[in-house]
């Protein structure tokens, strides 16, 4: 349906329609300009634009760590930060104000020293213990330390809050690794290969294009080998599902509607590039073409195209079929696996680790300084 290039004559149904050996074509013929000038078409029954035909992004597996998701690594880092910040400042301040000086024993009026609660581990411990909501066995008593310690409770508070909203979602909702996700990205890479239908008017629009993006893809088509045009649509739909993410097929928005509604393993990636139609085609000067544009007209105004396109696309002949997939999925809780949530259990055996060497750490040194004491007792 296009001018072979070394004549200027039409094959498919623009030759038929030019030999008058037929009175229409109707089909999924877009109008085009080399068209338009050699046959009459009515006005668009349909709008469409070329668009890119490839395999759903891939699942990501589940990640251990996936509690750490909600925020990110800077939002991390920040936290911690602050957590150390707070915390010396907070050991500072209490050692600076006099009300936090207390007597050890109550009963004498002019004790000999005086205690402080908040020493360095126990600044730390107020601190962790605020963060992870569960409190502290002592408390701020001057102006100046409650202050920050009332600071960082709202603090923590929002920042528990935006973690928890957001760690269901992360834990629960799949994730895509998608390489593409428009024209343009296709356009800057060359792992996946991508072409159209030879002689269409898809391949037209980018051979003609004056878009620098455009111009870039049609040289990448050109020179490719083996060559990424295919003879019909269907094999190029087959060439994307066998080609497991390597290549991506070119096509008008309207036909990858069609095939995405009833296979399941394709999407449309982006918008569309162009903006164009489809148009019912008659030999020049023909006495239809008034008669059938009016009755195209009347039958989009009372929307009989669309209830047309819908019955046919997503209704009849398999169509619908992965709508129905999506909804049941959607409709079902997704249980969360070891793989979700296993991270906290490994944080969980690592502290109680560390714990238990802490613990042996201590006894050690414990009994060595008790040894050392008695040592000397036994001298003096």
């Amino acid at each position: 349906m296009r001018p072979n290039p070394p004549t200027t004559e039409w094959d498919g149904m623009i030759k038929e329609l030019l030999e008058q050996r037929a009175d229409l074509a109707i089909a999924d013929l877009t109008i085009t300009f080399d068209r338009e000038q050699v046959v009459d078409f009515t006005m668009p029954f349909m709008n469409l634009g070329i668009s890119v035909l490839y395999r759903k992004p891939v699942k990501q597996p589940p990640n251990l760590f996936s509690f750490l998701s909600p925020l990110s690594l800077d939002v991390w880092i920040y936290m911690a930060t602050a957590y150390l910040g707070v915390s010396v400042l907070l050991f500072i301040l209490a050692r600076f104000t006099p009300y936090e000086w207390e007597n050890p024993h109550p009963c004498q009026s002019d004790p000999p020293f005086l205690e402080n609660s908040f020493t360095l581990l126990n600044s730390l411990w107020f601190t962790i213990g605020s963060l992870m909501q569960q409190g502290c066995d002592i408390a701020p008593k001057a102006v100046s330390t409650r202050m920050v310690a009332g600071m960082w409770w709202f603090f923590t508070l929002i920042m528990i809050s935006s973690y928890t909203a957001n760690l269901a979602a992360f834990l629960t909702v799949e994730r895509m690794d998608s390489p593409i996700e428009s024209a343009e990205d296709l356009a800057k890479q060359t792992k996946i290969k991508y072409g159209a239908l030879r002689g269409g008017s898809t391949a037209a629009f980018f051979r003609d294009s004056n878009f620098s993006t455009y111009q870039r893809m049609w040289s990448f088509m050109e020179s490719t080998r083996p060559s990424v045009f295919t003879a019909s649509n269907i094999e190029g739909v087959e060439r994307v599902v066998k080609g497991k993410g390597s290549y991506a097929f070119l096509m008008e928005s309207t036909s990858i509607e069609y095939v995405i509604e009833r296979n399941c393993e394709l999407t449309q990636v982006g918008g569309m590039l162009d903006s164009k139609g489809y148009g019912i085609a008659m030999p020049p000067n023909s006495p239809f073409r008034t008669a059938i544009s009016g009755a195209v007209l009347k039958l989009q105004e009372e929307g009989k195209l669309h209830i047309l396109k819908t019955r046919w696309w997503k209704e009849k002949r398999g169509g619908g079929s992965c709508r129905d997939e999506t909804s049941k999925s959607s409709s079902t809780a997704n249980e969360l696996g070891l793989a979700n949530v296993g991270g906290v259990f490994v944080v969980l055996m690592g502290g109680m680790g560390v714990a238990c060497v802490i613990a042996v750490c201590e006894f050690v040194w414990k009994s060595r300084k008790v040894a050392v004491e008695e040592r000397k007792q036994q001298l003096y």
